[in-house]
């Protein structure tokens, strides 16, 4: 289990933006966008991988399970639901990021558009 999966959201283990920006640093997550394609276009947090989450469960043969995922929307809670897809598909390193790329993008933090 990842040292990271510590907050609880709503029953999916869940992070915030400060702690998903130290593990982007160090490299220790992929962060999963799970938002709608005008979404993701409009706004993304760097090296983001997309999949919104009506298809996450098309996407998932393509994910790998022994990597840490951080899953971000808009605000929270569509990543509360991918989170939690992923952990039922075996993926034990899944979080949701509290706030979604809303709370990046308020913080100053850089967005890819």
């Amino acid at each position: 289990m990842f040292s990271f999966l510590k907050g609880m959201m709503a029953g999916a283990p869940a992070i915030d933006i400060t702690e998903l920006e130290a593990l982007l640093a160090s490299r220790s997550v992929y962060v999963l966008d799970v938002r709608e394609d005008h979404e993701y276009r409009s706004g993304h947090v760097p090296g983001a991988i997309h999949a919104p989450l009506g298809r996450l469960h098309d996407r998932l043969p393509k994910l790998k399970k022994d990597r840490p995922y951080a899953v971000i929307c808009a605000s929270g809670s569509r990543s509360q639901r991918g989170t939690g897809i992923l952990l039922d598909a075996g993926f034990e390193g899944a979080v949701s990021v509290q706030g979604g790329t809303g709370a990046w993008a308020r913080s100053g933090r850089p967005i890819v558009r």
